[in-house]
């Protein structure tokens, strides 16, 4: 889409805001107003009297859109120069329309956020006329504006909101996408800063072609110090600002085929440095962290390729390939439509042959129907006659048959006779076998009787035998079951008195327990007196000493005078002293 056509698409928006009873016309004042307003913001020289001059044939009423087409591409759109700022632009005629068509009811947005989406649309939407924008568009904007705010997309939602979308032909006007993203439908939980960031985001890098931005460190070029920019990187160039306001610009990095990106190692305390080099000049940038230079470098890599191939920015570019692919797929739903079109016209072809054909056979029909109504009424004289040759044929018939079933009656008895004979004789060979067979199964029956008895015989004495065993067993077992009792009652005795000794000797430890538990008490109170005696005659025997004749050495001096005893007698008493006082501790 060329600067002409994106132009064209906020001038629709303005002109239709002037027709105001929707007629399709505008009065020639308010297109001079509009066409000085345009002049003025695209910076072309305007010209008040061509306007006249154009219409000067049409001076009874306003003009139409169709009639101010030519006069707009000659006066205005032809000498554009892309010199102009397309935002202030834009906003003028946002004015225009939005007095007349936004509706700020229930709007979570502000004028501000609804005249970036206004924009959108203008960049999304068709090149046809009155403008709208289509299901896919809308899908790619609001998955945009998701991940702007740092949400989830979540298809299922936009689905449901496509199937509504079906009875409107899956498009929505300008007024209709502010008003969807406005009232939050697809902004749940997330607060109106939040919205309007993500709105500010996403109208940047489709209007403003912002493919990058963020603080990083500059190097100077004079003063060689670091300095905290705000860098925009747009397809052809890198600008960088004091701040994110953008109200102070610093310069600009122009970018073509020729610049490359490289990574530096660090240096001079900085890190995640790179350079872009230009024709003219380097520029060293150091990056907060290592993800953030290697976006960068990728980023400003991308604009340079698409520079050296003469390809326009990425979201230009997919929104292009989008179209075509629209575009293709409609021409294959005209084509298949075409085709549907041609095949039913020879649906409806054959239906006629098919039509006509029934005619013919029903015609064919009826003409078989009296050919057969014919042959079966000759066919019925016919019968008649067989009948009758039948009906003589059957009485001759039926006397042979009488005839032959007389024969028929003597050959059958004289058969059942017969088989009479052959069954008594089969009979009779039959009990004969049966009597032979029974008395063979009497002989074995007596054998196995016999055999039978002399193996009870065998197995009565064995019985008796065992019967006898058991009997001296069970008079043995009684023995020792006697001997195994009284030996369990004369250790149960046994355990008894057991028992009460150990009980006894649990009583004498007890009191045993108790005795030394009492005798260790009085040592230990012995052994307490005894220490504290010991303390008391130790405390005596230091401060009583007996009097002797002092040494010849040098006296120790006191606070009363010369002392009793010498500096190195007294180590010597305090050393003996210690001795004896830690002998008892020692001892106990």
């Amino acid at each position: 889409m060329g600067l002409r056509d994106e132009l064209l698409k906020s001038i629709w928006h303005a002109f239709t805001a002037l027709d105001v009873d929707k007629s399709g016309k505008v009065s020639k004042s308010q297109l001079k107003v509009l066409s000085h307003n345009l002049c003025t913001v695209m910076k072309i020289p305007h010209d008040p009297v061509a306007l006249e001059e154009h219409f000067k044939d049409d001076d009874e009423g306003p003009v139409s859109t169709q009639g101010y087409m030519p006069y707009l591409n000659r006066f205005i759109l032809d000498k554009v120069q892309d010199n102009f700022d397309r935002v202030d632009f834009n906003r003028m005629c946002w004015t225009l329309c939005a007095r007349k068509n936004l509706n700020r009811n229930h709007l979570l947005i502000s004028d501000e956020d609804a005249f970036k989406i206004w924009c959108i649309f203008n960049f999304l939407s068709e090149d046809r006329y009155p403008l709208v924008i289509v299901a896919e568009e809308i899908e790619y904007f609001l998955r945009k504006l998701t991940e702007a705010m740092g949400g989830s997309w979540i298809e299922e939602k936009f689905e449901d909101y496509k199937t509504q979308l079906g009875s409107k032909q899956q498009c929505l006007t300008a007024w209709e996408l502010i008003e969807l993203v406005g009232m939050g439908h697809f902004s749940k939980g997330m607060d109106r800063q939040t919205l309007s960031m993500g709105i500010n985001e996403v109208f940047q890098e489709l209007i403003l072609d912002v493919l990058k931005q963020g603080y990083m460190m500059k190097k100077g070029h004079k003063r060689k110090n670091w300095t905290e920019r705000w860098f925009l990187l747009r397809p052809s160039s890198i600008s960088y600002y004091v701040s994110e306001d953008l109200t102070e610009k610093k310069g600009d990095i122009m970018l073509d085929g020729n610049c490359c990106v490289e990574s530096l190692p660090d240096k001079e305390g900085k890190k995640c440095l790179f350079y872009v080099k230009c024709s003219d000049k380097s520029f060293e940038i150091s990056a907060s962290d290592k993800k953030k230079k290697q976006e960068w470098i990728q980023a400003i890599q991308t604009c340079i390729s698409l520079l050296k191939v003469g390809r326009p920015a990425p979201h230009r570019e997919a929104r292009h390939k989008r179209r075509e692919l629209r575009q293709k797929q409609q021409a294959e739903q005209e084509q298949l439509e075409l085709r549907m079109r041609e095949l039913q016209t020879a649906n409806e072809n054959k239906q006629r042959e098919l039509e006509a054909m029934r005619k013919k056979l029903e015609e064919a029909a009826t003409n078989a129907a009296d050919e057969e109504r014919r042959r079966l009424q000759t066919q019925n004289e016919l019968e008649g006659l067989y009948r009758a040759e039948m009906e003589k044929e059957k009485m001759v018939r039926l006397q042979m048959e009488e005839k032959v079933a007389q024969k028929s009656s003597e050959l059958e008895q004289y058969l059942q006779r017969v088989r009479e004979l052959e069954d008594m004789y089969h009979r009779l060979e039959e009990a004969l076998e049966e009597e032979r067979e029974a008395r063979q199964d009497e002989e074995t029956v007596r054998k196995l009787q016999a055999r039978l008895l002399e193996e009870e015989a065998e197995k009565r004495t064995e019985l008796e035998q065992i019967h006898l065993r058991q009997q001296q067993a069970i008079s043995q077992t009684q023995a020792e079951k006697e001997e195994l009792e009284r030996e369990r009652l004369a250790k149960e005795d046994a355990l008894q008195a057991a028992m009460q000794q150990l009980q006894q000797l649990e009583f004498e430890r007890q009191g045993a327990l108790e005795q030394y538990e009492e005798v260790m008490k009085k040592l230990e109170d012995a052994a307490n007196n005894t220490k504290s005696w010991k303390d008391k005659v130790a405390q005596h025997e230091g401060l009583i000493r007996l009097i002797q004749p002092g040494s010849k050495g040098p006296q120790k001096i006191t606070n009363w005078g010369p002392a009793a005893f010498t500096e190195a007698e007294l180590s010597l008493r305090q050393k003996d002293w210690q001795e004896r006082k830690n002998r008892p501790t020692q001892t106990q």
